[in-house]
């Protein structure tokens, strides 16, 4: 190529290098990357610790870079596909083990080294200063190249972890207590000792990314543990308890404001994680239900439901019934039942209920504080006597049947 030639090309870049530059710069570039490591393990004590095989990644990411570095100078108009080019070609993990933060120092004491040797590579007097002035672009693009990396990569592992949780959740509500789901559940950082609580009731929002942000949100700020799936309208989170029962009930009451409108079902809190199924179930089984009680609170425990549950042909909630209304009124004795059966026929009147039972009314009311003590249901209150009606109706038919 002749003077002329090479002056006519020269005009055309827009850093107005010269050619003998150019190939100064092709002959150094393996010289600039080797003292860019050197001068990465003397400054940089974490860069030393490194195991060989991750420094050699990173010295091929530097050596990708310096030759891009000459290219971009013959044509900087490839700056965004030569610097991420340089990334590309680095190792997939290579984020897992050099944070942005410590890529951006590696950036910098390279722009150091470049900035004491490349003045001494240029033809013309002139270029030492274009020549700073290229590096200091080049680099700026490298920067913003690892930061899109990481973002890249740092979106990649957002997206895992959702389906991640997503299968969780879907375990959970499935009835799956496999160790697969509590594996991947300690994957995702959940605590294994932790008590697992099921919300269930509507998403807010359409846009499920929308719908995790304000449940993690709230999460955040109550500072629980939790696991989430948006499934159609429906929302799922799982929260870790403390083992206080009016604590898991706090958290309960404020994650419930992350859910969209309608009623929200909480289910019994499990010891792990390992028995969630068990409170998904009744939480989905109660939701189910609690059309049949319109002024329901929220949330509503699951238990709460247990005569809706059992009027829906739910034979958990009936079992239940049996177990907390029916038995321990059948194991003190016949009077209580009978007791708390008058109460409820004669609409509550106490004084009806005893001419009944041909009692005086103090006896009722120290029979109705025994019923309420036994079954933690007071006669008296609305909800509680419909409870208490629904649940010897179960206890009757159950009998029949020969289950108790």
């Amino acid at each position: 190529m002749s003077t002329e030639d090479a002056g006519e090309r020269d005009t055309g870049t827009q850093d107005h290098v010269c050619a003998a530059t150019l190939r100064r710069l092709e002959r150094a570039s393996g010289g600039l990357a080797g003292a860019s490591i050197t001068a990465m393990e003397q400054r940089l004590p974490w860069f030393q610790r490194l195991p060989a095989d991750q420094r050699a990644s990173v010295q091929l990411v530097t050596q990708t870079g310096v030759s891009n570095f000459v290219a971009w100078m013959q044509d900087s108009s490839q700056s965004i596909r030569l610097t991420a080019e340089a990334f590309r070609n680095a190792p997939r993990d290579l984020s897992r083990w050099v944070s942005l933060r410590q890529t951006l120092e590696l950036v910098r004491v390279a722009i150091d080294v470049f900035e004491q040797q490349l003045p001494e590579l240029a033809e013309k007097e002139h270029e030492r200063f274009v020549l700073l002035e290229a590096i200091l672009r080049y680099t700026r693009e490298i920067a913003f190249a690892a930061a899109t990396s990481y973002a890249a990569a740092a979106e990649s592992r957002g997206a895992w972890d959702a389906r991640l949780e997503a299968l969780v959740v879907d375990g959970i509500v499935r009835g799956d207590a496999e160790e697969s789901l509590l594996s991947r559940a300690a994957a995702l950082g959940w605590d294994p000792a932790s008590e697992a609580t099921v919300l269930v009731g509507n998403a807010p929002s359409d846009d499920p990314p929308t719908v995790v942000y304000q449940v993690r949100s709230k999460a955040a700020r109550i500072g629980c543990p939790v696991l989430l799936g948006v499934q159609g309208s429906r929302l799922v989170v799982v929260f870790g308890g403390t083992g206080d029962d009016r604590h898991n009930d706090e958290i309960a009451l404020g994650l419930t404001e992350a859910f969209g409108e309608g009623p929200v079902v909480a289910g019994p809190s499990m010891p792990s994680l390992a028995d969630a199924h068990r409170s998904a179930a009744d939480a989905m089984s109660a939701l189910r239900s609690v059309v049949a009680w319109p002024t329901a609170p929220r949330p509503v425990p699951s238990a709460d439901l247990l005569p809706e549950r059992a009027l829906a042909g739910d034979p958990e909630a009936e079992r239940q019934l049996v177990e907390r209304i029916v038995l321990p009124l059948v194991d003190a004795g016949g009077a209580l039942m009978e007791t708390v059966d008058t109460y409820l026929e004669v609409g509550g009147v106490l004084e009806n209920c005893a001419r009944q039972l041909y009692v005086h009314p103090n006896t009722v009311r120290y029979r109705l504080r025994r019923v309420a003590e036994l079954t933690g249901r007071t006669p008296s209150n609305a909800r509680d006597a419909h409870v208490l009606r629904v649940g010897l109706a179960v206890g009757r038919l159950a009998k029949a049947r020969g289950l108790w």
